[in-house]
This record gives structure tokens, sequence and C-alpha cells, in this order.
């Protein structure tokens, strides 16, 4: 097993002092370090398969489509929530989405949403 050592005294850093050890399944760790590499090999992928290569313009029109896909992925929970604070941001950031760039609509929607929960609390 693999063991990871805490601070011995208290600190303002680190707050009360922590067990003496922390004990890590290697099952955990390999499936963590697993991940990781899975992860890293599927953005260096693409790199790597079409560094020689042109692409054309539909491939390039679905490259560009993809953070738009995975924000909607991300968001799309909130169209079933039964929040109004949630189904608020949710209008503001689509009504955003149609008038603004992708960052900016991130910003919109994000900080909407925690405004809205905070005042609908």
């Amino acid at each position: 097993m693999w063991e990871l050592r805490a601070p011995r005294e208290a600190s303002p850093l680190y707050g009360p002092r922590f067990p003496d050890s922390i004990m890590v399944d290697p099952a955990n760790l390999f499936a963590i370090v697993m991940m990781a590499t899975v992860t890293y090999l599927a953005r260096i992928g693409g790199y790597i398969l079409l560094r020689n290569r042109s692409l054309g313009p539909r491939a390039m029109a679905v490259l560009e489509a993809a953070p738009g896909c995975v924000l909607i992925s991300v968001i799309a929970p909130v169209f079933v929530s039964d929040r109004p604070a949630d189904l608020l941001a949710l209008a503001l950031t689509v009504v955003a989405a149609t008038r603004l760039p992708l960052l900016a609509t991130v910003i919109v929607g994000v900080g909407s949403a925690a405004l809205l929960r905070h005042w609908f609390a």
C-alpha cells in the first residue's frame, strides 16, 4: 500500500493535526493513473492522427461545433429542473448564446445561475 504522510503539528495553513498516515488503495491509485493516461491519449490522439492532413470545410465545421455540444450536454439536465432559479438561468443562457460568443455565454450562464440561486435560496 502507498502511504501519504501528513503534517505532524497544527498550523494555520493546514488546520488541525491530520492523522499520522492516509492509506491509498493500490486499485484506486491504478484507476486514477489509467484515467489520466486515457485522458491524455485522447487529447493528443487527434494531433497525432491528423498531423499531416488538411481538413475539409465539413470536418472543420464538426470540430468547431464540438465545444457547443459539450456545453449542451453539461446544461441539458437543467431542462428538467424544478427550481425557478435554474430555469431562469437557462433562459438567460439561451438568449446569450444567440447573441454572444461561447466564452461570454458561459460566463453569463454561470454568473446568472449563481446569482439567481443566491436570490431564490
